[in-house]
């Protein structure tokens, strides 16, 4: 194909002028209209306004600009259909060979703090969307362009004069057809918010997601990965933080990352955890960072070891030092101050990922990809209040036991089902994880803990279907147990509490994670 006549129009005007100052080069008539025409202008890059060519002005405050047959039926003209070349002609229609556009910024107007329904509105694109679809429609005669990466590749193209391949046509059409889609999905899910229906599920469901970088590899080495952002993701978050230093992410660094940032977002208190295969192995509180990530690293000193170590607090020097005694993955927090960075850096092959300040939890959807479908559910936030826990056993947490309870809670939310934690003294000292009953992770986690099972509190993430677990905790000297309640069984349970001495609390909510 030969490109005589392209119509631009970009709202992203990156890189715009050199691209048609090249193409005008070629002796490429171009289109233009409003912004970008007076772009080009500015430049001195000869170009004709759209409205000069249509004859028709632009209405509406530049609603309508390229809404016209003159411009669509340039571009939709088939060029072998005898039939559709006899008919633009005898109209006057001249064919448009590239259409170049990028759209409004809806997604960056609609996620500004403080925009109203009408501001978010008026970026919504009309004449855009429907230059690219009708281009990538006729991508056998027409070129499409939507991103301005790939001015400099298309021009090396024209320059060739080998034509533009069928092949890579159609490359940039799927690419148009992308880019519209994902438009579309950005507004349907701001028009879904603001019509109060963000925890509705609808009928049909397409979600904006942004490509942020390719991975180093996926799950295993022999699997390619690609990390996505959720446009309108707000918030710090593992997706959206700096690497401030190391070589790139692989997707289980992320995936573990996540997993660990997520868990120490649920502490307003000094918090640090370390995790491994998206299970917490240690995690700690204090009264500062210190004392927080001492109590994570020996929760489980062994698995720590090549794992991932979130925060919730800027990490200082002298943490840092600390940090730096062992072989880690990555680092999550909030912050480093400069002597940390000055210690931390000295590791060729630690991540260290800055997210800024976290806060608790928001709501969003969680998904699941199955073959052949995806599982969309509710985001599992944590909302108990531990003062609102039903005491089921003649005696009741002490105010110590319930502070460890609550700790516990917070953490096995976040552990692999069948899940059982043990907590004492600010730390996790027993974790089992991703076991088929629940006496498995129980016996694990009490081997973990050895000595220091007695005397500790014991969370579930589920009910207890016999009374195993209790008995086993009995032996092992615990002394309080929270979990959710629920089974038929749950009177044996508490039987074999009360003649132990412990005392037992039930949610009333339980947190599976599968």
């Amino acid at each position: 194909m030969q490109v005589r006549r392209a119509l631009i129009s970009v709202s992203d005007k990156a890189g715009v002028r050199e691209f048609a100052r090249a193409l005008a080069d070629m002796g490429v008539t171009l289109l233009s209209t409003g912004g970008t025409y007076e772009h080009l202008k500015e430049a001195g890059i000869p170009v004709l306004q759209v409205s000069d060519v249509t004859g028709f002005p632009e209405i509406l405050a530049g609603r309508v600009k390229t809404l016209h047959p003159t411009i669509h039926g340039g571009i939709l003209a088939r060029r072998d259909v005898a039939q559709d070349m006899e008919s633009i002609a005898r109209l006057g229609i001249d064919p448009i060979d590239m259409v170049v556009v990028n759209l409004y910024p809806f997604r960056e107007t609609a996620i500004r703090p403080g925009v109203t329904l009408e501001e978010a509105v008026e970026q919504i694109d009309i004449g855009g969307p429907t230059l690219v679809r009708a281009a990538a429609k006729n991508h056998r005669d027409v070129l499409v362009v939507v991103r301005p990466d790939r001015y400099g590749e298309v021009l090396e193209k024209l320059r060739a004069g080998e034509g533009i391949s069928p092949d890579y046509r159609r490359e940039l059409a799927w690419e148009a057809f992308a880019h519209t889609a994902a438009y579309d999905a950005a507004i349907a899910a701001f028009l879904r918010e603001r019509a109060g229906k963000q925890g509705a599920y609808p009928e049909e469901l397409t979600l904006p997601f942004k490509k942020v970088m390719d991975l180093r590899y996926g799950e295993n080495p022999h699997q390619s990965a690609a990390l996505y952002k959720d446009v309108f993701a707000a918030g710090p978050s593992v997706v959206g933080a700096e690497l401030l230093h190391g070589k790139p992410l692989s997707f289980n660094n992320v995936n573990d990352a996540a997993a660990a940032f997520d868990i120490v977002c649920e502490f307003t208190e000094p918090a640090a955890v370390a995790v491994k295969h998206t299970n917490p192995c240690g995690v700690g509180i204090g009264a500062d960072v210190m004392e927080a990530y001492r109590r994570a690293h020996d929760s489980d000193p062994t698995s720590i070891f090549g794992g991932i170590v979130a925060f919730n607090r800027t990490v200082d020097e002298a943490v840092a030092r600390e940090l730096a005694k062992i072989f880690l993955e990555v680092i999550i927090a909030p912050g480093f101050t400069e002597g940390a960075l000055a210690v931390l850096t000295q590791k060729p092959s630690l991540r260290l990922l800055r997210t800024g300040q976290a806060d608790r939890h928001d709501g969003h959807l969680d998904l699941k990809r199955v073959r052949g479908g995806l599982l969309v559910q509710e985001a599992d936030v944590l909302k108990e209040d531990p003062r609102s826990w039903r005491v089921v056993t003649e005696r009741g947490p002490t105010d110590e036991e319930l502070e460890a309870l609550w700790f516990g809670w917070r953490v096995v939310k976040h552990v692999k089902s069948n899940a059982i934690v043990l907590v004492r003294d600010g730390q996790t000292v027993g974790i089992g994880a991703g076991q088929m009953n629940r006496i498995l992770p129980t016996r694990m986690s009490i081997a973990q803990a050895g000595d220091k099972a007695k005397g500790a509190c014991l969370a579930s993430d589920a009910f207890f279907p016999f009374s195993d677990v209790v008995q086993a905790a009995a032996e092992a000297g615990i002394t309080a147990i929270v979990q959710p309640g629920g089974s038929k069984r749950d009177q044996e349970s508490i039987d074999a509490a009360n003649a132990a001495g412990i005392a037992m609390v039930f949610t009333g909510v339980r947190h599976f994670k599968h």
